[in-house]
């Protein structure tokens, strides 16, 4: 199929090749391209090289279940695929920074098919450059850039399915959450999530049910086959420790702003001994998700309160603190130091005597407040797209959906990282409810 480009086309990828090459220069001047989970993905890729062995953690220690199923298997496979030439890192993103690239002219394609038009690449590639996490997150090692590779995908071809009604765009939605699941299990819930979505649109597409019912169940078979697959290495029936692990986590951030740091940290050392005391991997597994429920149970109206507060954070929240890693300005020592230093514990510790020396320690803050005013402009404009008719109501409903399902997956962790296999959608549909309100106003 011949691809031909005009000459929007043409300044959109000049733009989003020059934007990469300077985020990609700065990876390089700042050397920050490892995160705290980094090393756990390249133990995985190199214990695949070295011993055929789907192992996240150091293999010259006691081996430990955790490790077996801790990082789904398909970005350690990515890292793989360049270390089998060379372990080097700068090659991985190098590609990684391609990735982001087609992430980017991908999500305007299919914006294309609902209302977007070229005249306004400006405002999309503003809103894009006003959110850093892109950029940086294509110049670190982990998998979010790929995870969002496959999060578009799946919203392309549900597009395309709406518009289309063919058969194939169910197989291609049902192929891009498979990978997506196995590069984060933060979308294995969503294979549920995506029997519904097929049904109901297939049913209003008035399509024969029996296919979409089968191939909307194709993912969960995958689940159900990686999980037995995990029973036989580890004892346990399950698709990744992470699960165990965040049962507890989450209730961390949350002592934490209650109660504060120190005892919020003492409280999740004690959490953790509890369960690493018990020697059966099952057992752990089952205490430590036993005890998220009870704890849920315990807390249940604040903590729900806190993390649906989390949750929509999330859809403004800057990135201060991958910005100030990126750059060097922060290190995970620092981050996860008993010490508050952060805006909001600086404001409430020393109130308005502190912000000189907060303004002073924080030279990042002027571009946080920009790209968090940038966000504001993002928000208002994806409440413009959700009330715009003009948009199919089943597309609208979709993605709403969708950008509500990741913003609570990541709840009281609302970091950037979290919202980027969604923020080129929000991107999207804040630059078509702007764009329609500037004509509607113009007119």
């Amino acid at each position: 199929m011949k691809i031909t480009l005009d000459k929007k086309d043409k300044i959109f990828i000049i733009s989003m090749v020059l934007v990469h090459i300077a985020f990609f220069i700065m990876a390089l001047c700042f050397t920050r391209i490892y995160m705290g989970d980094s090393y756990e993905y390249i133990y995985e890729a190199v214990n695949l090289k070295n011993l055929n062995f789907l192992y996240s953690g150091n293999p010259a220690l006691p081996i430990s279940p955790e490790y077996m199923t801790q990082r789904q298997p398909v970005y350690p496979l990515f890292l793989l695929g360049v270390y089998l030439f060379s372990i080097n890192n700068w090659i991985v993103l190098l590609l990684q920074n391609a990735i982001s690239m087609f992430n980017i002219l991908y999500i305007r394609q299919a914006f294309l098919k609902i209302g977007y038009q070229k005249k306004w690449d400006w405002l999309l590639l503003l809103l894009t450059l006003a959110y850093p996490a892109q950029f940086i997150n294509a110049n670190t090692i982990a998998p979010d850039i790929l995870l969002q590779t496959c999060t578009l995908l799946y919203f392309g071809n549900f597009i395309a399915l709406v518009q289309k009604k063919e058969f194939k765009y169910i197989i291609y939605m049902s192929l891009a959450l498979v990978m997506g699941m196995f590069i984060k299990p933060v979308l294995y819930p969503f294979t549920l999530v995506h029997v519904f979505v097929v049904v109901i649109t297939a049913a209003y597409l008035k399509l024969k049910l029996q296919r979409p019912v089968l191939l909307a169940l194709t993912p969960l078979l995958f689940v159900i086959m990686y999980n037995y697959w995990n029973f036989t290495r580890t004892g346990k029936f399950h698709f990744s420790s992470n699960q165990s692990f965040n049962a507890i986590f989450y209730y961390y951030s949350y002592f934490s702003a209650k109660e504060g740091a120190d005892s919020a940290g003492r409280w999740l050392a004690k959490e953790r001994s509890n369960i690493a005391s018990i020697p059966d991997f099952n057992e752990r597994y089952d205490y430590a998700n036993e005890r998220g429920i009870a704890l849920l149970k315990e807390n249940f109206v604040p903590y729900m309160a806190f993390h649906l507060k989390n949750t929509c954070r999330i859809f403004i929240e800057p990135g201060k603190g991958e910005i100030d890693l990126f750059t060097g300005k922060l290190s995970y020592g620092r981050l996860f130091s008993k010490e508050r230093t952060g805006f909001a514990a600086t404001w409430k510790d020393k109130g308005i005597n502190g912000m000189g020396s907060y303004i002073k320690n924080n030279p990042s803050l002027a571009f946080v407040i920009i790209i968090f005013l940038f966000n504001c402009i993002r928000l208002v404009g994806m409440y413009l797209f959700f009330r715009s008719k003009e948009i199919h109501w089943l597309v609208r409903l979709f993605i709403l959906g969708y950008l509500v399902y990741f913003a609570l997956a990541a709840g009281p962790i609302a970091n950037t990282r979290y919202f980027l296999p969604v923020s080129m959608i929000a991107v999207g549909c804040a630059t078509i409810g702007i764009s329609k309100k500037i004509l509607k106003t113009s007119s």
